[in-house]
């Protein structure tokens, strides 16, 4: 798994699949993409507000781009 970053303790991945799996491990289902230092990332869950231990912003570092999905899942 390659991990870009953890925003509010959660992991940011390169790949949706590590996220459709991170999400299914902490009881959620989805992703949702940050923009990490120019990269796209992809973290668990529909909404960054739905991850476990998310607190309700995320930091100026890691924005995100507002295009939450389930990705079909």
């Amino acid at each position: 798994m390659a991990v870009l970053t953890t925003i509010d303790g959660v992991p940011l991945y390169t790949t949706v699949q590590e996220a459709l799996d991170w999400a299914t491990d902490h009881g959620c289902s989805g992703y949702h993409v940050h923009n990490y230092q120019g990269q796209v990332g992809y973290m668990g869950c529909a909404t960054h507000a739905n991850a476990p231990s998310a607190a309700p912003s995320t930091p100026p570092s890691a924005s995100s781009s507002g295009g939450s999905t389930s990705g079909g899942y």
